[in-house]
């Protein structure tokens, strides 16, 4: 009898790499995914903990899923698991394996063990690891797009963020293992590559090779020129002329960023330990624009940051209506105990935070009808999704990240279409596939 599994991921796009991971290497061992309904032998809860929500999230969907399926052996890892493995232990009702993110290798060949799951807790010192762990696969699930996680870890130690006390150093992987997990990738059949990692412009300088993360994707879009690619989450810091013209150099590198500013006033960014102001990165989204004036810009931003009165929350709203920018990623601000933040005595009331989350999205909903107002009436190269919206339509996102939906056969599935957009409808862009 094969064994079924469930994996349960929260949090980031690194977390969603590692469970893909994962749940390859079940399927390759001979399990196959648990049916809805059906009772599971091994659940993976793989956990976050970058907020208080994501933490709390994480304890629910652990009780949640153990009272669900009471036989199965539970494997809990992530940055949750890794930060508050005994508080975990204390609020299961039964033996569950903890495996802490240095050991993720280690996962599946501990949930597959015959023996029970006594509480199993293969930890680790994560703020000592030299090496990332390597977690090759065959194919991203059943994706269009593919993560692949080629660094993890962060030494920034911003004031607000516990990512590095949970996922330790950066640590990277050799650019050769780079490479073939994107020809693995490609042979499966995937059209579109994110290349992630927890600080991800932090990669190769753990590594005798010399490569930084424009070499990366300068080779990898090289070797696949067929493949879409883009770069998750960079910091402003990092990026560099050089990593713009790497960008220019390669038709399938995909004008796109994601570059979190968190705060547009010097003083909170001071206190946030960010290492850059206001102005500069005002003058990184101005180059970025000027190389690439079609290109699609998105940008995190923290509101409630202890002392954000409001005239600093004033200056975070003038500069984001100030630069070219798509959308944004908008968090209220939360205490993570063990950063020097949740120490901060002038913390700001929850209520006047999810106030300025609001202010801040209905910006954002402002700024991004006009982005893709821009592109109306113009045909931009779209990568069809293998699933239909709930009205049967086909969807995509153009090379700059725009969704659009249109009718279409399904055999388009999978494919690079060229697609116009023609209207805008209740905040969705149309569009119609441009044939042939």
């Amino acid at each position: 009898m094969k064994k079924k599994i469930i994996i349960h991921t929260l949090g980031c796009k690194v977390n969603q790499y590692e469970s893909a991971a994962f749940l390859c290497s079940f399927q390759e061992s001979g399990c196959v995914i648990a049916k809805s309904g059906e009772d599971a032998d091994i659940i993976v809860i793989n956990t976050c903990t970058v907020t208080a929500k994501a933490g709390a999230q994480s304890r629910q969907t652990v009780r949640r899923l153990m009272r669900r399926h009471p036989k199965a052996k539970v494997v809990i890892t992530g940055c949750y698991a890794q930060m508050a493995a005994q508080e975990l232990a204390e609020i299961v009702e039964s033996p569950v394996c903890i495996i802490g993110n240095g050991n993720k290798h280690l996962l599946v060949e501990t949930a597959l063990q015959e023996k029970p799951c006594d509480l199993t807790m293969l930890m680790g010192r994560i703020l000592s690891k030299k090496e990332i762990c390597d977690l090759p696969m065959q194919r991203f699930g059943d994706r269009t797009r593919a993560y692949i996680r080629v660094q993890d870890g962060c030494a920034n130690f911003c004031t607000y963020c516990i990512v590095p006390y949970t996922r330790g150093p950066s640590r990277s992987v050799p650019l050769n293992d780079v490479l073939a997990q994107t020809a693995r990738f490609e042979k499966a059949g995937h059209k579109e590559i994110v290349i992630t990692g927890i600080h991800v412009g932090m990669y190769g300088k753990d590594l005798e090779e010399g490569h930084d993360i424009a070499d990366l994707m300068v080779a990898v879009c090289q070797k696949h020129p067929d493949i879409r690619f883009r770069l998750s989450s960079i910091e402003p810091q990092e990026i560099t002329d050089t990593l713009l013209a790497a960008m220019k150099s390669c038709d399938n590198f995909m004008p796109h960023f994601h570059i979190p500013l968190q705060s547009g006033d010097d003083d909170i960014l001071n206190r946030m330990r960010r290492g850059y102001d206001r102005e500069t990165f005002r003058k990184v989204i101005q180059k970025c624009t000027k190389v690439f004036p079609d290109a699609a810009i998105g940008i995190d931003i923290l509101t409630g940051f202890p002392g954000e009165g409001e005239k600093e929350f004033a200056n975070s709203k003038s500069l984001l209506q100030e630069i070219n920018s798509t959308y944004f990623h908008v968090f209220p601000y939360s205490k993570r105990p063990g950063t020097p933040a949740a120490n901060y005595k002038d913390q700001v009331p929850k209520a006047i935070s999810q106030q300025r989350v609001a202010e801040l999205r209905q910006l954002m909903e402002v700024k991004k009808e006009k982005f893709y107002s821009r592109f109306l009436n113009t045909a931009r190269p779209v990568l069809v999704e293998h699933k239909r919206t709930k009205d049967n339509m086909l969807s995509g996102y153009t090379d700059n990240y725009i969704p659009v939906v249109f009718s279409g056969e399904d055999k388009l599935m999978g494919q690079v279409i060229q697609v116009s957009l023609t209207k805008i409808k209740d905040g969705v862009v149309q569009g119609l596939q441009v044939e042939k």
